[in-house]
């Protein structure tokens, strides 16, 4: 791994990690009524699309952060969803 795989891997880091604390704010809270679902929809599919990316170039780094991002957005969107019709 060269010094410009680690700096993918923090830069894919800190936007990765930028949506854990929403996450938990919601699971405490059990409260989404401000939280856009059209925004993470959109959001998630660029994921999926920067996975896809990632794959076609081999590019270790887009994968790894986009895949772990894809898992917690898929939470919020989850989240936002079941909590929405309470």
């Amino acid at each position: 791994m060269n010094y410009i795989d680690i700096i993918g891997l923090f830069a894919g880091a800190c936007i990765t990690v930028s949506t854990i604390p929403q996450i938990l704010k919601i699971w405490k809270t059990k409260k989404v009524k401000d939280i856009s679902l059209k925004t993470f929809g959109i959001l998630t599919f660029g994921i999926v699309v920067w996975i896809i990316y990632g794959v076609l170039k081999k590019d270790l780094p887009i994968i790894i952060t986009n895949s772990v991002s894809l898992c917690l957005n898929l939470v919020m969107v989850y989240f936002i969803i079941y909590y929405e019709k309470e």
